[in-house]
């Protein structure tokens, strides 16, 4: 056991002061807490709005000692009338969704919700017991400026332990709890044993070991949830939003802030949880004829799951309405865990988004997408990244037990340096146990539940090069993009399908039709395959696809221009025109799927309405399992979401996929369902969209 940190025996000390009579009392033993806030996704509007803590029916004289408890007071009737759409709107929900009110306890007063307005009454007349409105202080928003103190801590106990955590202006929140036991170097974890604990949940755990730094001693897992149920109840538990980060399975971590759960959940009225995972060697090194397996990260991913599972129900999550999701390596992960024996049953739906998956013998990336779809066997993955290791580390000598000793005290930071080293998903017979996920047959080996499945329009123009010289024709801007040969590049000109566009820039217009096939070769092709795969052989209830049109920035190792990657610029668009053609680059979807946009000036209003029509979808497909938002549930909620209930009212309805032609669902604003894209050219490269009906090659 570590020595607790001066942070941790502070925050245990002020939780005594703040609970008096118990070092470690628990915020929800007399009733839950829902925090409520009427989220529009407009960081720069956050000022201008107040957020309050509800508490359970209670008598009107015990009102003010229940604020009291958790270091609140009882919201005034003034503070009401001076946000009094927002607490309009809020109450509406609340009421339409959980039956809560319509008569709420305030200071000195009841105010009832009747008719879409609030009236006042003499707390004295209230003839039975009320919940209570309190206040909510804290007027931070997003980590980093959101930070635990004193006022604004919340215990849960969960697990067999007390969980310090605390609430901002938008959701409680729990960081950095352990999920699993430290984890030993190439052994899979365990869910956490440890009990009788108190535990600091205010500050994120350290990101697992990855170039920037980090810990062998990283699993940790963070919640963000609007609604903590009074201890020992299960009413109106949230559906789960459980995120696996991307990051090539070499980088990444639960605590990115653009994954951030806090607008999710305070918007869409959801539990989010965010995950850490072990990463590259450290995570994936399988070694043939040895007890080393590989799929250490996956397992952990899944012991992530258990303990969410077991857990959630404390902290308002429905262990029962769990969605797994993930970008890139996350979304690897979720197509990963949709097959994996250990993990089917543990989650009722699953997104993935900018899922890799093709390569084509191109030469692209030394077909580096495939891996995320047909998992190496341990052989072929100690080929590509076991040798590297162990000549990195000096374990060349001895047997291979003796190699392995070797590797479990080596330097952990040489351990998962360099370009070569493992981080591939393999078929260890536990964890993975076949070569590819079955999306053909109902025959028990995926998990049958809706997905969803899409990328963003140029993902590839992620993973292509932007030559740095200026090249003298099309042939050579290929192979410069997509490291191929002369012959493979004149072949993709001659086929006529990925046609050449001049701007009068020939370097850039090369790049154009490199990103292309590049997205189509490694992203779009295989994912289309995916869900119109799943959906004529039924082996998914329902599955669901799209293709982002909007998005900002995003991952850009070739250094493009912000016009390239947030649209041209001018005096009426000086952000950059999200009307104009722009790339949508590879890891740029996460804002929109989570409503974040912190750090960003909005490019027009169209930015904004977007970005609240899209998480919409996506926390109604965790919420139901498919993405289209009833009207009457946006209609009560008010102003905020008026754009969204009129593109539902406008925009059509966002079908599952039926057959080849699809729908895909285009997210831009408007969003439009059309046909599945590049449906030849994905043909041309072998990914037609009967693929894997046709046996996958």
């Amino acid at each position: 056991m570590s020595v607790p940190s001066l942070a941790v025996v502070l925050l245990v000390a002020a939780v005594a002061s703040a609970y008096p009579g118990s070092s470690h009392a628990v915020c929800n033993s007399q009733s839950s807490l829902t925090l409520i806030y009427q989220n529009n996704l407009n960081a720069s509007d956050d000022s201008n709005h107040v957020s309050a803590i509800i508490l359970d029916p209670m008598p009107a004289r015990n009102a003010q000692t229940a604020c009291g408890a958790i270091n609140e007071s009882l919201l005034t009737q003034a503070t009401i009338q001076n946000y009094t759409t927002d607490f309009t709107d809020t109450l509406a929900y609340l009421d339409y969704t959980y039956g809560t009110g319509p008569a709420y306890l305030v200071d000195n007063a009841v105010v009832t919700l009747q008719d879409q307005s609030l009236s006042y009454a003499a707390s004295n007349s209230a003839q039975r017991n009320l919940p209570v409105l309190c206040t909510q202080s804290d007027r931070e928003t997003q980590p980093p400026n959101s930070t635990a103190s004193a006022s604004n801590l919340v215990t849960v106990a969960a697990a067999g332990n007390t969980y310090i955590g605390y609430h901002n202006q938008k959701s409680f929140r729990f960081a950095g709890i352990r999920y699993a036991n430290t984890p030993e170097r190439f052994e899979y974890s365990k869910v956490y044993s440890g009990t009788g604990e108190t535990i600091n949940a205010t500050a994120y755990g350290s990101q697992c070991l990855q170039g920037g730094g980090g810990s062998e001693d990283c699993l940790f897992l963070n919640i963000q949830t609007p609604y903590i149920p009074k201890a020992g109840s299960s009413n109106n538990l949230r559906p789960v939003y459980f995120w696996i980060h991307g990051g090539g399975f070499t980088g990444g971590t639960g605590a990115d802030p653009g994954t951030d759960g806090g607008n999710l959940a305070s918007r869409e009225d959801i539990v989010v949880v965010t995950i850490n995972y072990r990463l590259s060697t450290l995570g994936f090194l399988a070694i043939p004829d040895s007890p080393i397996k590989g799929n250490y990260g996956i397992g952990d991913q899944i012991n992530a799951l258990k303990w969410t599972v077991a857990n959630i129900a404390k902290f308002g999550g429905d262990p029962k309405r769990i969605t797994i999701a993930g970008s890139s390596a996350g979304a690897g992960s979720v197509r990963t865990l949709l097959g994996s024996p250990p993990a089917i049953g543990l989650f009722q739906g699953a997104q993935a988004d900018s899922n890799l998956g093709g390569g084509v013998d191109l030469g692209l990336d030394g077909n580096y997408g495939t891996t995320y779809s047909s998992y190496l066997t341990i052989n072929e993955s100690y080929t590509r990244g076991g040798f590297p290791v162990l000549n990195a580390t000096n374990c060349t000598s001895g047997s291979t037990t003796q190699q392995i000793a070797c590797l479990r005290t080596a330097n952990a930071t040489t351990l998962i340096s360099g370009n070569d080293i493992p981080r591939y998903v393999v078929q260890d017979g536990t964890i993975v146990t076949t070569p590819k996920l079955d999306v053909t047959a109902r025959n028990g080996t995926s998990a049958y539940v809706p997905i969803m499945f899409g990328v963003a329009a140029n993902d590839g123009a992620s993973f292509s090069t932007l030559s740095p010289t200026p090249v003298a024709n099309l042939s050579e801007g290929l192979q410069t993009g997509l490291s191929i040969n002369a012959s493979a590049a004149d072949a993709i000109i001659a086929s006529g399908l990925f046609p050449f566009y001049s701007s009068g820039n020939l370097t850039l217009d090369a790049f154009n039709v490199t990103q292309r096939v590049a997205t189509d070769n490694t992203f779009r092709c295989i994912d289309q395959a995916t869900v119109y795969a799943g959906a004529v052989t039924h082996t998914f209830p329902a599955t669901y696809y799209y293709q982002f049109e909007r998005s900002i920035d995003g991952y850009n190792p070739n250094n493009l221009s912000p016009e390239l990657i947030q649209g041209p610029r001018s005096p009426n668009y000086p952000n950059g025109n999200p009307h104009a053609p722009y790339f949508k680059l590879h890891g740029s979807t996460g804002d929109w799927i989570f409503g974040n946009f912190y750090g960003r000036p909005l490019r027009d209003e169209t930015d904004l309405w977007s970005l609240q029509l899209t998480s919409g979808y996506f926390a109604e497909f965790v919420r139901s399992g498919q993405p289209n938002m009833r009207e009457e549930a946006l209609r009560v909620r008010g102003a905020a979401y008026a754009k969204t209930l009129e593109a539902v009212r406008t925009q059509g309805s966002w079908g599952a996929v039926q057959g080849e032609a699809g729908p895909v669902r285009f997210l831009d604003w408007p969003a439009r369902s059309g046909g599945f894209v590049d449906v030849e050219q994905c043909r041309w490269l072998n990914y037609s969209l009967s693929y894997y009906v046709d046996g996958g090659s």
